[in-house]
């Protein structure tokens, strides 16, 4: 037996052959190696004492220190959100698989804070509503149906990957659900699905390659696959410092992007066909919609306005309550281009919206800009008290009483709202959360005769569909979703997406860093996309088909069974 197995290895040259002076080397190697460090930390570094007084072994602290954020989530219990199985649900129904669970959760039913009423005969699914829309800003020349209850929520291209935004934004246009694009404005990846030929050229920049450029890319396209072809096509044909901005039309293998410079009569009076919901969200940095020393361009804003839906004025959010923080090594030349700033430099925008000194500046400035537009225009706040809120109610009801033109919607954002570059001393300190958001605006609103005239957007941690109902029984009218859509696009939650310390997200989706980037996989994310948001409003019919409703809008807070110490 022994002779047949040495007659068998020593068909293979590898196998057969003597491996001892190999690991003699390579051991040898590492003990110099080791040597070497242990000689640098102990008698020639001086910046850390620890490595000093422990060469070598003090090393593994940090190791395991850099490990920690990428690997906690495998190794210990899920503190941040209700459970694991929340998050295991988002990953399942992503990828198209049974979400249903066994035995139980990790944490019993007792550890719920609130739970819902179910009715004493309880509804099929069938009989519960097949559409959930929202209507905004119906007096409006162009007011904006949605086709959902929820939405992606802002999230800008350079904060995530442009290869990111292509993925959202295919599954937003092919499941109909709202995408906002973040403080950092409209970009060409936001407008991936156009085609060429589908839309009038004149406002376009074009660039097209050779025959033999699309020889090349025909050629490789079979021989690899449409991601390596495109890339391949795209450096023959678009200069390195454009190459980000243009947009890829596979079926016509040109290159286009909007030319800002054109006249508006060139551009389209109705949003172009291959086009996602969008919604323009307008920062204190006026990304997008800037003039060249940085103030407001009321043409440039109407143009980007034939694009999107409605335009929401960021005043805060939930994780700071400053201007967005873009670290250089995210401002890429394309990002720069987009914002009209210097590239790989700091981005870090002004605190204060610069048209907010006071309410009537701020209402004043929403109604200059639903003139332009002629479509819906709300602002995103966090409030910390009923008393901060009644300052905007009070401003708002004399308006109205006043005869001008008021928010159409509010968006709130609770404390714990997430982002991929904030202050620790803001993301954990400041801000209500969003059911007791909800309650106060909700409650004030009435009492200042303004419910019935603006909607309510809430968003702070929700991930899966009875977050959703939770949100819509505390008054909220749509539900905007950031994290639960960032791990159906493929995050794992290593919490690297600032670019921080040379480190960046490990899976392409949070970076600008070319080599990660041009590894994620634009087409399959869509799908994950995709199925996540219809599962979500396929969780949400269940819910409402067990609570006795047809309608979301029969929810309200008397659905709820709110604990609390003494009981119910």
């Amino acid at each position: 037996m022994m002779n047949n197995q040495g007659n068998f290895f020593s068909k293979f040259t590898v196998l057969a052959a003597d491996w001892s002076i190999f690991f003699k080397l390579l051991l040898l190697a590492i003990v110099l190696v080791m040597f070497s460090v242990f000689i640098y930390d102990r008698f020639i570094q001086r910046k850390n004492q620890l490595l000093i007084n422990y060469p070598l072994v003090g090393r593994l602290r940090y190791f395991f220190y850099l490990l920690r954020n990428p690997m906690r989530q495998y190794f210990g219990d899920e503190t941040y959100y209700d459970s694991f199985e929340k998050l295991e649900w988002v990953s399942k129904v992503s990828h198209h698989q049974s979400p249903y669970l066994s035995f139980s959760t990790t944490f019993p039913q007792s550890d719920q804070h609130t739970l819902f009423k179910h009715a004493n005969f309880v509804k099929e699914v069938s009989e519960v509503q097949r559409e959930f829309t929202v209507t905004f800003g119906e007096q409006h020349k162009y007011p904006f149906k949605t086709h959902s209850i929820i939405g992606r929520s802002a999230m800008s291209d350079g904060s995530i990957s442009p290869e990111g935004t292509r993925a959202f934004t295919r599954g937003a246009y092919r499941e109909h659900f709202p995408i906002n694009t973040g403080e950092g404005g409209l970009t060409s990846n936001f407008l991936t699905l156009m085609h060429y030929n589908d839309i009038n050229s004149q406002f376009l920049e074009k660039k097209e390659g050779t025959i033999f450029a699309k020889s090349v890319y025909k050629i490789m396209y079979f021989l690899t696959n449409s991601e390596i072809a495109h890339r391949i096509y795209r450096k023959m044909v678009v200069r390195q410092k454009d190459r980000g901005s243009f947009i890829f039309d596979r079926l016509n293998l040109v290159f286009f992007r909007i030319h800002w410079e054109k006249p508006i009569k060139y551009f389209p009076n109705d949003i172009p066909p291959g086009v996602p919901d969008i919604v323009f969200q307008m920062g204190s940095g006026l990304y997008g919609v800037r003039d060249e020393v940085g103030d407001f361009d009321p043409d440039r804003y109407a143009k980007v306005m034939r694009f999107c839906r409605m335009t929401e004025i960021k005043i805060a959010q939930g994780a700071k309550q400053t201007g967005g923080r873009l670290l250089a090594a995210k401002v890429s030349e394309d990002i720069a281009y987009y914002r009209g700033v210097k590239a790989h430099q700091d981005l870090f925008s002004p605190n204060r919206f610069p048209y907010a000194q006071n309410m009537e500046m701020l209402f004043d400035f929403v109604e200059e800009l639903q003139d332009i537009s002629l479509k819906p225009v709300g602002i995103k706040i966090v409030i910390s008290s009923r008393e901060s809120f009644e300052a905007y109610a009070r401003a708002l009801r004399q308006r109205l009483d006043e005869g001008k033109k008021i928010v159409d919607f509010i968006s709130l954002d609770g404390g714990d709202g997430g982002s991929a570059t904030a202050p620790l001393e803001m993301m954990i300190r400041i801000g209500m959360s969003i059911q007791a958001s909800l309650l106060v605006v909700n409650a004030v609103l009435k009492e200042y005769g303004l419910r019935d005239h603006i909607k309510i957007i809430a968003s702070e941690k929700v991930l899966t569909p009875d977050d959703v109902v939770e949100r819509l029984c505390y008054g909220a009218d749509f539900i905007n979703i950031a994290r639960g859509f960032m791990i159906s696009a493929g995050c794992i939650r290593a919490r690297e997406c600032s670019g921080a310390n040379g480190r960046h997200c490990p899976v392409g989706l949070a970076t600008m860093n070319e080599a990660k980037r041009s590894k994620y996989l634009v087409i399959e994310k869509s799908h994950h996309i995709a199925n996540y948001h219809r599962a979500l409003l396929h969780g949400i019919s269940s819910l409402l088909a067990v609570m006795g409703k047809t309608h979301v809008n029969e929810l309200g807070l008397e659905d709820l069974n709110l604990r609390k110490k003494e009981g119910y």
